[in-house]
């Protein structure tokens, strides 16, 4: 076998261990995600980068603690909680992830709509909001689990633009180096604002619950699933699909903010509200091709979280109720899974018809997912301690420092976050 043939099958054989964490770090980067990087860039040039390195680790140790409560349980985070905690905690998060997860929803459909619209100016943005939506109900609910997760995991490619974005513009790059590596902080309402919207997008209640759920799935799939013994070889490669996809999550927000912190800071543009007119103010600035690629990762990177969104919906809600759940079930067999998939795509998309717009959504999600995440955080590493629970798979002291960081940090994040949105000038 030569060297060729042997690469060749190592990238065949990664690829194929390549799964829920991918999808997860992916949808991460949804389209309201992009639209707080785009902000960020196009307000403070370069001086985020190095958020991009503070997060990984903090995103990858929880999300770790996640896959690793879903495989040794066999139940999702809302099982975790419904078995182990008191009920109001588990009601409690479902009141905030409720309101929160839809208008996530509904501001990445209405993203979706308003860059399928700028590709397509003779259709409206409404009518590409719907299509959307349809396409992607119909998907979740006829397709079986097995080809949802192979569609997600290729539509993950589509981000790979983020990666050629920056290229297509003049870089400065010992600049670019000297803001990754020396942090910059600027005590002001606005700075802290943006810093608060950074790590609220990135470090996301949804995603514990989906990560948690679909390793569950994952098991499910495998066939004589009571053979299956979880081993330090399935927890290993398990960390390693989670590393990879929020490394490549991580690399996707630092392209993004390298982008706008280029093209449009550098460009006299510095107030950016929405993914649209992120991508509108590229075309002058960086071409017709960096204006297109940075249009069609929004649309992907929305094919991609939406199912994500409404999935982890759907898994709190049925397990939190203990009705019938599973992507890897077919709609007669859990009606009640898909139908909280069904509403919560179209409460989403009704959330443009009703008054609330996709920036007052991105601030009441960023809001109540800054309040549930600290909460959230202290009991995955409290499961992850148990012995009761995790048996010989508790948390090792590297995820133990790094989770309590993340602790520590989203906490100050919804203090932060909770006196800029109600504190008087």
């Amino acid at each position: 076998m030569n060297n060729r043939t042997k690469l060749k099958n190592k990238l065949t054989n990664f690829w194929k261990l390549l799964g829920p964490g991918l999808v997860t770090g992916a949808s991460d980067d949804d389209p309201s995600g992009i639209a707080t990087y785009s902000q960020a860039g196009a307000a403070y040039g370069l001086s985020t980068l190095w958020t991009a390195l503070i997060a990984f680790p903090l995103m990858a140790a929880i999300q770790q603690m996640c896959a690793r409560i879903g495989l040794v349980t066999s139940h999702g985070l809302t099982g975790a909680l419904k078995n182990y905690y008191p009920r109001p905690i588990l009601y409690l998060m479902l009141l905030f992830s409720f309101p929160a997860i839809v208008m996530n929803i509904g501001a990445d459909i209405a993203g979706m709509g308003a860059v399928g619209n700028l590709l397509f100016p003779s259709v409206d943005a409404t009518y590409f909001s719907v299509l959307f939506t349809i396409v992607l109900l119909g998907l979740i609910i006829y397709l079986p689990y097995q080809k949802i997760a192979a569609t997600l995991k290729y539509l993950c490619i589509v981000m790979l633009v983020y990666f050629i974005v920056p290229f297509l513009y003049k870089q400065d790059f010992t600049q670019i180096l000297k803001s990754t590596i020396i942090p910059t902080l600027k005590f002001d309402k606005e700075f802290m604002g943006i810093l608060v919207g950074i790590l609220g997008t990135t470090i996301s209640p949804y995603l514990f619950f989906w990560q948690a759920s679909i390793e569950v799935e994952e098991m499910n799939k495998i066939k004589n699933k009571k053979h299956l013994i979880v081993n330090k070889k399935i927890i290993h490669e398990i960390n390693e699909d989670v590393d990879f996809g929020m490394s490549f999550s991580g690399f996707v927000m630092y392209f993004i903010i390298l982008t706008t912190g280029t093209v449009l800071f550098n460009g006299g543009i510095h107030q950016i509200d929405t993914v649209e007119q992120a991508a509108m103010a590229l075309k002058p600035l960086a071409g017709d091709l960096a204006y297109f690629l940075f249009a069609v990762g929004i649309i992907g990177t929305g094919l991609i979280a939406i199912p994500v969104l409404s999935g982890s919906l759907s898994y709190i809600i049925t397990e939190t109720f203990g009705w019938e759940q599973g992507l890897n079930k077919k709609f007669h067999e859990a009606k009640a899974f898909y139908s909280v998939i069904g509403t919560s795509l179209i409460l989403g998309l009704s959330l443009n018809y009703i008054g609330i717009s996709p920036i007052k959504a991105l601030i009441y999600t960023a809001v109540l997912y800054g309040l549930t995440a600290p909460i959230l955080i202290a009991i995955i590493l409290h499961i992850s301690n148990n012995k009761k629970v995790m048996g010989r798979f508790t948390n090792s002291r590297t995820s133990n420092i790094l989770g309590f960081a993340a602790l520590v940090i989203m906490t100050a994040a919804a203090v932060a976050l909770i006196y800029l949105q109600w504190a008087t000038d």
